[in-house]
């Protein structure tokens, strides 16, 4: 294990700048850097992100590091982490995130858990074990829409049809939330 690995605790949230073809207008439309986010958690001494993508699943934390653009991440830790995240919550989180695992990707993202994408699964996992929300929910139509790369994102998911008043999570409002600390950059 790398010596930054080691500062790292189960129920981190990571965050990266993913080199997926949606990741532009997610950027755009947050105001953010940062595109997709996952949550670390530790199996026989060995660090991996349970991520949304296709489909939700685990993957060890230097692949997923890679994949993102320069390699940058950015570690946030729950402010009093060892109050809330006991044993028995992580153990809970990884119960919860190995039944979602095998999900399809949410390309609508959708707030039903039928699929997944990135921060809802740390949105619902946070809420579900700990009753915390981490992030503000918001609308589609809270977001920037006014770029190209955005409006045809959306006119490739929705047609004609954007849900503007659908209920999301972006990696934006959970990296910039208040109950977060960042740990590492």
């Amino acid at each position: 294990m790398h010596t930054q690995e080691q500062s790292l605790q189960p129920g981190d949230l990571i965050f990266q700048t993913s080199l997926s073809d949606q990741s532009r207008a997610i950027q755009l439309a947050t105001g953010s850097r940062y595109s997709h986010c996952g949550i670390i958690f530790k199996e026989k001494d060995q660090l991996y992100v349970l991520e949304a993508v296709r489909p939700v699943k685990r993957t060890p934390l230097h692949k997923w590091i890679k994949r993102g653009k320069d390699e940058h991440y950015v570690i946030k830790r729950l402010k009093e982490a060892e109050k809330t995240l006991t044993n028995s919550v992580i153990q809970e989180m990884q119960k919860m995130g190995q039944a979602w695992e095998g999900k399809d990707y949410d390309t609508a993202f959708g707030w039903t858990d039928d699929k997944m994408y990135c921060s809802e699964l740390i949105w619902k996992l946070y809420n579900r074990t700990t009753g915390l929300q981490i992030g503000q929910l918001e609308q589609l139509k809270d977001f920037d829409l006014s770029s190209e790369i955005v409006r045809n994102k959306l006119t490739e998911r929705y047609r004609n049809h954007t849900p503007l008043n659908d209920t999301v999570i972006s990696p934006a409002a959970i990296f910039n939330s208040k109950l977060l600390e960042t740990v590492q950059m």
